[in-house]
C-alpha cells in the first residue's frame, strides 16, 4: 500500500470531530511532555527543583504500593462526598422551585456557603466531627454542593412558557409538572452541575486531606503530598499531583459520558453536531 492509499484511509478519520476530540488533546499533551523532557534534560536541572516525565512516571511505578492506597483514599472521599451534594443539591433545589419566597428566602445562604473558604471553616468541622474521614466529606460536600443547587433550580425554572401554559391548560397538579415538565427541562443544566461538582468533590477532598493531615493507611494523596515536600521527594509529589490530575480528568469524563447517554436521544445539548 503506497502514501496516497494511506494518507485516503486516514482523511475520514482525521475529520472525524469524535477523533479530533481525542487525538487532538493527546498530540498537544504529548507536544508538552516533549519540551518538559526536552528543557530537563538541556538545561540539566536537578530532581528535587523539576524533575523530568520519564522520572515522574517512573516514580509513579516504584512507589505504585504507597500511591496506590492513598490514590483510592482520595477517590473514596471524593466519590463520598460528590453523592451527598448531588442529593443534597437536588433536595434543596425541589424545595426552591416551590416557592421564589423560599428561594429569595435562602439562595443568599446558598451563596454564602459557596464563598465563604473551605480552608477557613474545615478546622473547624475536623474539630466537631471526630470521625476524621467523615469530617473530610463534610467538608468536601460543601465544596461541590452549591453548583448542584444553581444549576438544577435554574434548570426546573427554565420552562418553556407554552409548555408551562398547556399543562395548566390541562389541569395537570404541582407534582405532574414536576415530574413531566420541569425534570426533564432541567436534566441538561442538572448534569452541566454535575461535571463542575465532580471536580469540585475532588478539590475539597484534597483541601481536607491537607487540614486534616492525617498519616498512616487512612492518608490521602494531600498527606502523600505534604510528606513528599518535606523529604523533598519532588518526583513523588509530581506523581501524587498527577494522579490528582488524571482523577479530576476521569471524572469529567464520565459525567460527560453519562449526560451524552441520558441526553443523546432526545436533547439538542447533545444531539446537534454529531
Amino acid at each position: 500500500m503506497n502514501a496516497p492509499q494511506v494518507a485516503q484511509l486516514i482523511r475520514p478519520w482525521a475529520h472525524n470531530p469524535k477523533v479530533q476530540k481525542v487525538i487532538y488533546p493527546i498530540l498537544v499533551g504529548l507536544f508538552l511532555i516533549i519540551i518538559w523532557q526536552g528543557l530537563v534534560t538541556g538545561l540539566n536541572l536537578p530532581p528535587y527543583l523539576v524533575p523530568s516525565p520519564l522520572l515522574m512516571m517512573k516514580t509513579l511505578f516504584t512507589d505504585w504500593a504507597a500511591l496506590g492506597l492513598a490514590l483510592w483514599v482520595t477517590v473514596k472521599i471524593t466519590l463520598f462526598a460528590f453523592a451527598v451534594a448531588t442529593v443534597l443539591g437536588v433536595l434543596i433545589s425541589f424545595v426552591f422551585v416551590q416557592s421564589k419566597s423560599i428561594e429569595a428566602a435562602f439562595f443568599p445562604y446558598a451563596v454564602l456557603l459557596q464563598v465563604t473558604p473551605i480552608v477557613a471553616i474545615a478546622p473547624l468541622i475536623i474539630i466537631w466531627v471526630k470521625d476524621p474521614t467523615l469530617s473530610m466529606v463534610i467538608c468536601a460536600s460543601l465544596v461541590a454542593l452549591f453548583p448542584i443547587i444553581s444549576n438544577t433550580t435554574l434548570g426546573l425554572r427554565s420552562v418553556e412558557p407554552d409548555l408551562q401554559s398547556y399543562f395548566k391548560l390541562n389541569r395537570a397538579n404541582r407534582w405532574q409538572v414536576l415530574w413531566r415538565l420541569r425534570i426533564p427541562s432541567a436534566l441538561p443544566f442538572f448534569f452541566g452541575g454535575l461535571r463542575i461538582s465532580s471536580g469540585l468533590s475532588l478539590i475539597g477532598a484534597v483541601v481536607a486531606e491537607f487540614v486534616a493531615g492525617t498519616g498512616g493507611t487512612g492518608a490521602g494523596l494531600a498527606y502523600q503530598i505534604l510528606q513528599a515536600g518535606f523529604q523533598l521527594n519532588i518526583p513523588r509529589m509530581f506523581a501524587s499531583l498527577l494522579l490528582i490530575s488524571l482523577t479530576g480528568v476521569f471524572l469529567f469524563l464520565f459525567m460527560s459520558w453519562l449526560s451524552r447517554k441520558a441526553l443523546g436521544g432526545w436533547h439538542a445539548s447533545e444531539v446537534i453536531g454529531e
